[in-house]
């Protein structure tokens, strides 16, 4: 009875170790890298430059990683972005399709981040996903698209960026007034429209550009008219760069 027991216990012992055995094996396996240890931080300006430094010279051996803290949401977000930002330089162009997938992410900062990285890597494949950005629900990210658009020199989304004027999105609503006023993207939309030389856009700007109600944006209408027309308006005030702009109008419409 008494070597039955001694038995017994040896066979608990054996057990107990084998089972804190695999227990400390199963953590290894699981335990965070340094560099992922360091995405879990709060970083300041000065420590997120360090780490971005240790991560390009470490290569493709950051690439899990950077990959893990861009899909784990308990990251912080400023760093979710840095490891976009880094995993596009640290593969170039290789990492463009991976990317391009966090362009329909749930967070809209790494919707973000995917345009971001994009427009660095000058991916012009991806104009399906910039033309559906464009009226994404997040302001930041429409305002993301618009600077890829514009950065790419993507005129095949001219009528794209045109149509944002349209969309009640980009506008304020008043609960006092009922109104709507102008967020300050639909500026950035009227000089990109220039930028990419949307031919349609000529008239409709003439147009504004003589109604008071744009008056808010008749600098920005004045620099894409410029650059549809390859003119420059006369220096000075606004009523004299609107009279120039009149003219060029009723030539047009005499012509």
């Amino acid at each position: 009875m008494k070597n039955l027991r001694i038995t017994i216990l040896t066979t608990l012992l054996i057990s107990t170790s084998v089972s804190a055995s695999v227990s400390t094996s199963q953590i290894k396996k699981v335990e965070a890298s340094p560099i992922e240890q360091k995405f879990r931080k709060n970083l300041n300006k000065k420590e997120m430059m360090v780490l971005r430094d240790e991560v390009l010279n470490m290569k493709g051996k950051s690439v899990s990683s950077l990959i893990k803290v861009m899909k784990d949401k308990t990251f912080p977000d400023k760093n979710r972005w840095m490891a976009t930002f880094l995993l596009g330089q640290v593969m170039g162009k290789k990492s463009a399709p991976f990317i391009s997938k966090f362009s329909t992410h749930p967070d809209w900062i790494m919707r973000m981040a995917s345009l971001k990285t994009l427009a660095a890597l000058k991916q012009v494949q991806y104009k399906d996903i910039y033309k559906k950005l464009l009226s994404d629900s997040s302001m930041l990210v429409r305002y993301q698209a618009l600077e890829t658009v514009k950065t790419l020199a993507l005129t095949d989304l001219a009528p794209n960026v045109w149509a944002m004027l349209y969309d009640k999105k980009n506008y304020h609503v008043s609960d006092k007034t009922k109104g709507s006023k102008r967020t300050h993207i639909i500026k950035n939309v009227i000089t990109t429209v220039g930028e990419l030389k949307f031919e349609k856009a000529k008239e409709p700007l003439l147009s504004m550009m003589q109604k008071e109600k744009y008056k808010d944006i008749h600098v920005e209408i004045d620099e894409a008219l410029q650059k549809l027309y390859n003119k420059k308006s006369p220096q000075g005030s606004l009523k004299l760069k609107k009279n120039y702009w009149k003219k060029i109008k009723i030539s047009n419409t005499l012509i």
